[in-house]
């Protein structure tokens, strides 16, 4: 048994996975590029309108917002909330950052039967993770956690439709 090939061999499968899942070879589009992180400010009402959005629902969340390598910027958690949702919001923040896709995306894949997940550093294959982006570029994730992962994402996707950077 190699356990050493496992998490390589795991990337591998990932980033096949990732690639065929934007489409056709030779049809997809790339990804946006990266720019600098978001602005302490910008990540500070980005957060607001999740909360706004989750207690709207009548739901208890964390929410992270990272720059485009996935490092936090600033992790907030409302009263109530559940304790395993202040490492999940990070990682999804973080999962959408790095590989500049909604986490839904990865989750799909996953679904579909990509089992490497586990092994790529830094992904976490459940919706409600989404990359932020500012004049076409990646500046950051945005990570909610908290309800199920259909409300994360539901709550996420509301947030930056409201954003105004």
């Amino acid at each position: 048994m190699n356990i050493r090939l496992a998490k390589p061999a795991a990337a591998l499968v990932l980033l096949w996975a990732l690639s065929a899942s934007s489409g056709a070879m030779g049809t997809e589009t790339p990804a946006p590029r990266y720019g600098e992180p978001i602005p302490l400010r910008a990540a500070q009402a980005l957060a607001r309108l999740a909360r706004d959005e989750a207690h709207a629902r009548g739901l208890a969340m964390a929410v992270a917002v990272t720059g485009p390598s996935g490092d936090p910027i600033l992790i907030e958690v409302m009263d109530g909330t559940q304790y395993a949702s202040t490492a999940i919001a990070p990682a999804k923040a973080r999962s959408a950052a790095r590989f500049r896709k909604p986490t839904k995306v990865l989750q799909d894949a996953a679904a579909a039967g990509a089992v490497a997940y586990s092994g790529a550093d830094g992904a976490l294959a459940l919706e409600g993770g989404l990359p932020v982006s500012i004049d076409g570029k990646i500046v950051g994730g945005l990570g909610i956690s908290g309800g199920t992962s259909a409300q994360d994402g539901e709550v996420a996707t509301a947030a930056l439709g409201r954003f105004k950077p």
